[in-house]
C-alpha cells in the first residue's frame, strides 16, 4: 500500500514536467508502477497492500466521482446533445464488442477496451474489470490503448472545427463524446476557446453517467456466461457490481441539494488519488511478459474504435448542430 501511494505521488509530480502535462496521474501512475514489477518483481508481502488499493480503494473511488455529476448536467446538453453522446458510446460499444470476436481478441480485454474508448478511458477500464474480471496485463493493455488514441485524438481535433465548420458548442459537444480521458477531453476543448472548452466538459462528465450501465451490462453479460457454462445462478465467481449504485447514489444526491463546492472540490481530489492508487496497484500487478502476449491484435481494434467514435460523433453532431 505505501509503494502503491509512493507511485501515486511520484505520478502526481511528474505533471509539473513540461510534456508530461499532457498525461493525467492515473497514467502516469500506471506506467511508473509496471516499470517497478518489471525492474524488481512484486515481493510477497506487497501483495496484500496491492490487492487493497486495486479493489476496494477502485470502488471507493468511483461512488465518489458521482459527486462530481448531476443529472441537470444531461438536461443542459438537450435532447440532441444527449442522443450524440449515448448514440455514439452505444454504437461504439456494440462494435467493438463485435470485432473483438472477428479479430481473435480475447474477450476480456476486448469488453475492457470497449468501455474505456466508449465511456471515460482509464477510469473506465478499471471499473469494467471489475465485472469482466480479466487480467491485470489486459487491463494494462487497455489503458495504454485508450491513452495512446486519446492523446493523438487531443492533438488532432483542434484541427476539426475548421473543415467541418464547428461552432465552439458543436465542436466542444464533439470532443466530449468521443475523447477518451476527462485530461485530454479539457486539452483538446480549451486549446479551442474558453466556450468549446467548458462544453466540452459537460458533455464529458454526462457521458461519465453512463458508466454505471455499461459496468452492469457487462456483469449481465458475465452472469449469462456463467449460467450457459453450467455454472448456475448461485456461483460467486460472477460479479455483481454494487458499488455503481453508490455512484449513481451520489449523483442523485448532487442532483437534489445544492453540495458546496469546498465538498465537491475534496471529493474530486480524492477521487483522483484513490484511482491513482488503484491504477499504481494494478501496474504493480502486470507482467510485462502477459502483456507482450497479447500481441498487435488489440491495439488494431483499440485504433478502429477510436477512429469509429470520432466519424460517428462528428456525423450525429453535423446533424443535430
Amino acid at each position: 500500500m505505501c509503494l502503491c501511494a509512493l507511485l501515486a505521488a511520484v505520478g502526481h509530480a511528474l505533471r509539473l514536467v513540461p510534456g508530461l502535462d499532457l498525461f493525467g496521474p492515473m497514467i502516469l501512475a500506471i506506467v511508473l508502477a509496471i516499470l517497478v514489477r518489471a525492474l524488481f518483481g512484486l515481493p510477497a508481502l506487497l501483495v496484500a497492500g496491492t490487492a487493497f488499493a486495486a479493489r476496494p480503494l477502485l470502488r471507493a473511488a468511483v461512488i465518489l466521482l458521482g459527486l462530481q455529476l448531476t443529472f441537470a448536467d444531461l438536461a443542459a446538453l438537450g435532447p440532441g446533445g444527449l442522443a450524440v453522446i449515448a448514440g455514439s458510446l452505444a454504437a461504439t460499444f456494440v462494435l467493438t464488442l463485435w470485432l473483438g470476436r472477428l479479430f481473435g481478441v480475447e474477450r476480456g480485454l476486448t469488453e475492457l477496451i470497449a468501455a474505456g474508448t466508449s465511456v471515460c478511458g482509464a477510469s473506465a477500464v478499471a471499473a469494467a474489470n471489475s465485472a469482466t474480471r480479466a487480467g491485470e496485463a489486459d487491463v494494462a493493455y487497455a489503458i495504454a490503448c485508450v491513452t495512446l488514441f486519446g492523446t493523438l485524438a487531443m492533438l488532432a481535433y483542434p484541427l476539426v472545427p475548421a473543415l467541418a465548420g464547428l461552432d465552439a458548442a458543436g465542436y466542444g459537444l464533439f470532443v466530449g463524446a468521443s475523447v477518451h480521458e476527462v485530461a485530454q477531453v479539457a486539452g483538446a476543448g480549451f486549446q479551442h476557446s474558453a466556450a468549446a472548452g467548458e462544453a466540452a466538459m459537460v458533455a464529458k462528465l454526462s457521458r461519465v453517467m453512463l458508466l454505471a450501465p455499461v459496468v452492469f451490462v457487462l456483469a449481465a453479460l458475465a452472469r449469462r456466461r456463467a449460467r450457459v457454462g453450467g455454472h448456475g445462478q448461485g456461483d460467486c465467481s460472477v460479479p455483481v457490481p454494487w458499488f455503481v449504485l453508490g455512484f449513481l447514489a451520489m449523483a442523485g444526491l448532487a442532483s437534489l441539494i445544492d453540495i458546496p463546492g469546498a465538498v465537491t472540490g475534496g471529493a474530486a481530489t480524492t477521487t483522483t488519488v484513490l484511482l491513482t492508487l488503484a491504477l499504481a496497484a494494478m501496474g504493480l500487478q502486470t507482467d510485462l511478459g502477459a502483456l507482450k502476449a497479447r500481441g498487435l491484435r488489440p491495439l488494431l481494434l483499440a485504433a478502429v474504435a477510436s477512429l469509429f467514435i470520432g466519424l460517428l460523433s462528428l456525423l450525429l453532431v453535423s446533424v443535430v448542430a
